[in-house]
């Protein structure tokens, strides 16, 4: 028995990186996996899970568009026949100082880290009330809540943007039997990190990924499948208790008071 078996999860930017991580651990402790991208590697990813037994449903979505998510999530009711987890993966950065971002730059990060959050939740959240049943997870981040580094303040307004919302709405659906709680990664090995590090190091990232890594207290940079694990902790009915917090994950990067390493 797994701790979600019987579950329906939907997880949004989840054709790699943390997204993949996430839909992984919880297939494996028995969702069935709706993963929602605008990548065509979705379905790669998807046939990757099924290929290991478990259940998961690739779906073609842009999270900037409501008439998408609310498509999506009403196929999956009509299909699987409800939606009990919802994890608002989907998310993009881009380094660049303030006076040098253009508002192209700066509404793609805006349009997809909040207003995506705003509507994948909002066409999923209606079945969650009917069902007085629901999980949702919100991938935010210590860049933004509790620290920030150059070239970061689009992105660091996006992310404690996003735990303003997790407070809100978890007074505002509490007595349906939700509960919505904020993961706050520090440097997790992923796609969008290693692309960080390439721009100071094109031809290869290594050696910038492991300064990084140097910084931490573990040491290292965090695996996808640990913040999957921490996800599906939130997601399941271990963590009937929580709501409206934030969970940080980040190797003990935001304890030091000066840089480690």
């Amino acid at each position: 028995m797994g701790k979600l078996d019987g579950r329906v999860a939907v997880v949004t930017g989840a054709a790699m990186g943390n997204g993949e991580g996430i839909a992984r651990v919880m297939a494996k402790y028995g969702a069935h996996v709706a993963l929602w991208d605008i990548s065509d590697k979705v379905s790669e990813t998807a046939e990757s899970i099924k290929g290991e037994g478990h259940e998961a449903t690739p779906f073609t979505v842009d999270v900037r568009n409501f008439e998408q998510c609310k498509s999506a999530a009403d196929e999956i009711i009509e299909k699987l026949g409800k939606i009990d987890i919802l994890v608002n993966n989907a998310g993009v950065s881009k380094m660049m100082p303030f006076l040098d971002m253009s508002d192209e730059d700066r509404d793609r990060l805006f349009d997809i880290n909040i207003k995506g959050v705003w509507n994948s939740t909002k066409a999923v959240l209606p079945n969650m009330q009917q069902n007085q049943y629901g999980k949702i997870v919100i991938m935010s981040s210590v860049t933004g809540p509790m620290v920030a580094n150059l070239g970061q303040t689009a992105y660091a307004t996006t992310k404690a943007a996003l735990w303003g919302f997790t407070r809100a709405l978890a007074l505002e659906v509490v007595g349906s039997n939700i509960t919505v709680n904020a993961i706050c990664p520090g440097m997790i090995r992923t796609p969008m990190v290693e692309n960080e590090a390439r721009v100071f190091s094109p031809d290869d990232p290594e050696p910038i990924i492991q300064m990084i890594a140097g910084t931490i207290p573990m040491g290292r940079l965090g695996t996808i499948h640990e913040i999957g694990e921490l996800a599906a902790f939130l997601a399941s009915d271990e963590s009937t208790y929580i709501t409206g917090t934030q969970v940080v994950i980040d190797g003990g990067s935001t304890l030091p008071e000066t840089p480690t390493g």
